[in-house]
């Protein structure tokens, strides 16, 4: 199974990193939910994803996303990661470091919460 979550989060990390938006969303099940940090508000499925995801290729350029060690329990995983990207509008590097938690089922994956920090 490792192997398995590890390629969903590659998939979702190159789409970020390409600003490919249908990338990113077709590690999701339809019914998926995602929650970017604790106090956000949940986004239901692939449509509202999406609409979370969209603006991100008019934003952020020259991006990376790598993550780290998987931690595997059934149907459960949960890495760290760090993404860095250049805001579009002042040039300006972002370096976030963070974790995602995700359960999957049937392949996808069916919940996502990221915690993360930027700097700055």
């Amino acid at each position: 199974m490792t192997e398995a979550y590890r390629e969903l989060v590659n998939t979702f990390g190159r789409g970020w990193e390409r600003g490919a938006v249908d990338e990113i969303t077709s590690v999701f099940a339809p019914e998926a939910v995602f929650l970017e940090n604790p106090f956000s508000s949940q986004r239901v499925g692939l449509d509202q994803i999406r609409d979370y995801w969209k603006d991100v290729p008019a934003n952020q350029a020259d991006t990376t996303f790598k993550a780290g060690e998987m931690y595997v329990a059934g149907p459960w995983f949960a890495t760290e990661f760090r993404c860095t990207y250049r805001r579009r509008r002042t040039g300006e590097w972002v370096d976030a470091r963070g974790a995602i938690f995700c359960e999957t089922k049937d392949g996808k994956i069916r919940e996502m919460r990221m915690y993360w920090q930027r700097n700055p």
